[in-house]
């Protein structure tokens, strides 16, 4: 869910987002909506998570998000946050409304150069500001960093700023070419598995930090041990991750596409939940979703020539889009071969070298 489009106050450099400095809120009636066809998925499934993220959520104002949270039953909900407007109140407004707390930052003063208030000021000191609030109301929290310059020897200093955090999470983003960051990394395949293999290490060597790529190779490696067969992400079922735009649009996958427009594809939404029902938009995503063909046709691609493909599943969409001028069928791309790839042969390498 999108409360805002606005990310304030901050203008990270490889933001992805078109509207971040606009001030486009949800109305009641988009998060009413969703509600309709969310709330009996949740009584069936305890612990269905609705995720507030994509801009800042803590820009709509707190008065704002408890009416966009009301018409949810039975959910856990949950915030992404930049942590730069957290204050007393917003604490206590989350502990009152049970938010899973995510924080985004980049580890290390030094390796938080990209995050930037809007007037190009360093962020991360009002960041952890931020943060030493969550601290000290008691409210546990997760990480999401952004890495722009995998370099293996930074591997261990960043691994050991969330040790130190606090957090009990920690997802690792390669910097992608999406949106508008048109950014292309000059880091290589090797150089990224070295930063995994070493961050591996780090985190073998202290693991107290539970960090989800880490624990998505482990997973998938302790599967394929067991005999399992195919175990990664092309086993399992399609998961169309709806994401609702501030407008009511519906994105699937990959939510980096909200906003765009393209000249085939149109505005990329599967629909509006002020038109028809979130069940019916997903229940009818490959009838409705103009970009799905091409897209099924480049995953296909990927399965034929991709031995990595079990695990990673193929490329996502914005990632095809957006490296591969405008296509859905490209195959592999530079986040594959960073983020995947890379992080399989880097995790993998770290525990022959220990087992041996």
């Amino acid at each position: 869910m999108q409360p805002t489009t606005r990310c304030k106050p901050l203008s990270c450099t490889y933001c992805y987002l078109p509207f971040r400095k606009v001030d486009n809120v949800m109305p009641l009636g988009v998060a009413e909506a969703v509600a309709a066809s969310v709330n009996p998925w949740a009584a069936a499934a305890p612990g269905f998570e609705v995720v507030w993220h994509g801009g800042e959520p803590l820009a709509c104002g707190r008065d704002h998000l408890r009416r966009l949270m009301e018409p949810f039953h039975g959910v856990k909900h949950s915030v992404q946050t930049n942590a730069v407007l957290l204050d007393d109140a917003w604490c206590d407004f989350l502990l009152d409304h049970d938010v899973h707390v995510g924080v985004s930052i980049d580890g290390p003063e030094h390796l938080n150069t990209h995050r930037a208030t809007s007037a190009g000021h360093p962020a991360y000191r009002v960041i952890m500001r931020g943060i030493e609030r969550l601290k000290r109301h008691r409210i546990p929290f997760s990480a999401i960093a952004v890495v722009s310059d995998p370099r293996p020897e930074q591997a261990a200093e960043f691994y050991e700023f969330f040790v130190n955090l606090g957090c009990g999470t920690l997802g690792v983003n390669v910097e992608e070419e999406e949106g508008v960051n048109t950014v292309r990394g000059t880091y290589d395949r090797e150089r990224a598995r070295d930063f995994w293999t070493a961050l591996t290490a780090a985190w073998q060597a202290n693991p107290v930090v539970q960090v989800r790529e880490i624990s998505r190779v482990l997973a998938y490696a302790g599967a394929v041990l067991e005999g399992a067969g195919t175990t990664g992400p092309a086993a399992l079922p399609w998961d169309p991750l709806p994401t609702v735009a501030y407008d009511g649009g519906v994105i699937l996958v990959s939510p980096e596409l909200a906003g765009f427009t393209d000249a085939r594809f149109g505005d990329f939404t599967t629909g509006n939940v002020l038109d028809t029902p979130l069940s019916v938009l997903l229940a009818e995503a490959d009838q409705r979703t103009s970009w799905l063909p091409e897209f099924w046709q480049g995953v296909d691609s990927c399965q034929a020539e991709c031995r990595f493909f079990d695990f990673c599943g193929g490329a996502h969409p914005a990632n095809r889009y957006f490296e591969h001028g405008g296509r859905m069928d490209g195959t592999r791309t530079r986040y594959c071969t960073t983020a995947k790839i890379a992080l399989l042969e880097g995790v993998t390498r770290h525990a022959q070298r220990i087992s041996r």
